[in-house]
């Protein structure tokens, strides 16, 4: 009788050790709001939802060429008859008002989305208001996929390349090393082609050049294969993530994509590491259409019980640690790995909004940065919920170029309350942060909020001067204009 209650309490004590991370998952979905924060007529916002700006237009611009060309020329004209800016939008994920002038004028470029391959130069043709998901599924079709774009697929063509965006395949520059020539309407309405051989300066002003120049128009990009990818996963150190990274990655001819990421529960706080790459292998991949998006909501939900909760953040390293170890070795197309769309990790909380940031370090000083911004992340009042690692190559062709020399990317992800007191806070918290990136030699990206003054931002970019005299050389009036721009030149 004794060994039956001992297998009873064995049972309800088990039971309860498997529903505790089930009613946390699921309590963080009965407390989301089921609707998104509606922008009101005559305003726009972008992705960090502190943008809330009144703009006089809003133009939507048509899909084909001829038609989208005579409407943006009429906009110009209107433009300088009212004497009003232009500022470029596309799916609006930079958060300081890149996308936006106060009472100016808004393209919002996402209708056009042509596309045409070249077969035989392996060369994409393609509207830059698409999505990189629209260039995905329509590669797909031919078995070639994107050579370097971010980690998610909702970002637009033309966005990416005016923040000269970074991707997670490996020994890669930023995106704008993957961009043959693209063509620009510059203030005067006309059409430039820009390239590495013609209006090169331009070229390179426009990469990482956040709209100021004109409205890229068409692009030509370069296109790899489509492989079939192997899943490999390793927990290791911290500190020991540099000499990992090339036993692993670099050394390893068969590795396309890889990413780390660093542990962020209090406890083992940045001590541990995981480190996640893919492999060539010689099956041959399925078609986009056959390939498993089951789980999407169970993952976000896992995602989102990270916020405010010490134990939500170690649940989800655990759970994830104990799936990679059940996915270990699956086998994954390349265009189904860079198919992942933003509502992935999608905050649906109206109160609060998540907050991105990113800094360029030296290998040289990796694990000292580690070092040197625990202490300033564990004092801080800004929730922490993700922080993923990337390695950058050096960026021969921007102006604006954040990746100097070869770098690991570091990726933040915060969860900050919609109120003047956490705006204050991830001020401080982000100064902090830039010190000792310069500190560092590292360097950080500039499309996050605009919490960084004129002098430290031109300590990390002192070309900046010279670019801002640029932007007035070829647009003189300054038509193309939005927050960035006020705020740094």
């Amino acid at each position: 009788m004794k060994r039956k209650h001992f297998y009873l309490v064995l049972i309800l004590i088990t039971l309860i050790f498997i529903s505790i991370p089930i009613i946390h998952v699921l309590r963080t979905k009965w407390n989301e709001k089921d609707h998104k924060t509606e922008t009101p007529t005559g305003y726009t916002n972008d992705a960090s939802q502190l943008n809330l700006t009144k703009v006089d237009t809003i133009l939507k611009v048509p899909k084909d060429q001829d038609s989208i060309v005579r409407q943006l020329q009429s906009i110009l004209r209107y433009a300088k008859e009212k004497n009003l800016k232009i500022a470029i939008a596309g799916a609006q994920h930079s958060m300081g008002g890149h996308s936006i002038y106060p009472d100016g004028i808004e393209i919002n470029m996402l209708p056009y989305k042509n596309m045409k391959l070249d077969t035989v130069t392996n060369i994409l043709t393609i509207g830059s208001g698409a999505l990189w998901q629209d260039a995905i599924e329509y590669l797909d079709t031919y078995g070639k996929s994107i050579s370097v774009m971010q980690a998610f697929s909702s970002f637009s063509v033309g966005g990416s390349m005016s923040v000269n965006g970074h991707g997670w395949q490996k020994d890669s520059p930023p995106i704008s090393s993957s961009i043959v020539s693209f063509t620009l309407m510059n203030y005067e309405g006309k059409i430039l082609n820009c390239s590495r051989t013609e209006n090169k300066e331009l070229f390179k002003l426009v990469l990482g050049g956040y709209g100021l120049f004109g409205i890229i128009l068409d692009v030509k990009l370069k296109v790899t294969e489509n492989t079939a990818l192997r899943f490999k996963y390793v927990r290791l150190s911290s500190e020991n993530y540099v000499s990992n990274y090339k036993k692993y990655v670099s050394e390893n001819p068969n590795v396309e994509l890889v990413f780390g990421r660093l542990r962020i529960s209090k406890k083992h706080f940045l001590e541990d590491a995981t480190l996640t790459f893919f492999e060539k292998t010689n099956n041959k991949p399925l078609p986009l259409q056959q390939q498993n998006k089951n789980n999407q909501e169970t993952k976000r939900l896992v995602f989102r019980s990270t916020v405010n909760s010490e134990y939500g953040k170690r649940l989800r390293w655990d759970l994830e640690s104990e799936m990679n170890k059940v996915s270990r070795n699956e086998v994954y197309s390349r265009n189904e790995l860079l198919n992942d769309h933003v509502s992935l990790i999608e905050n649906k909380d109206p109160n609060s909004t998540d907050i991105l940031q990113e800094y360029f370090i030296p290998e040289r000083n990796f694990n000292q940065f580690i070092n040197e911004m625990k202490p300033i992340l564990e004092k801080s009042n800004i929730d922490l919920i993700n922080i993923t690692i990337r390695g950058v190559y050096k960026d021969e062709d921007t102006y604006m170029n954040y990746a100097k020399e070869n770098v690991f990317g570091f990726v933040f992800l915060f969860n900050q309350k919609k109120t003047e007191k956490q705006e204050n806070q991830m001020a401080i918290l982000t100064n902090d942060l830039v010190d000792i990136t310069i500190k560092n030699n590292g360097t950080f990206y500039l499309p996050y909020r605009l919490h960084i003054d004129k002098v430290k931002m031109r300590s990390v970019y002192p070309q900046a001067d010279a670019f801002f005299e640029l932007k007035r050389k070829y647009d003189p009036k300054e038509i193309f204009n939005n927050k960035f721009y006020q705020h740094y030149k």
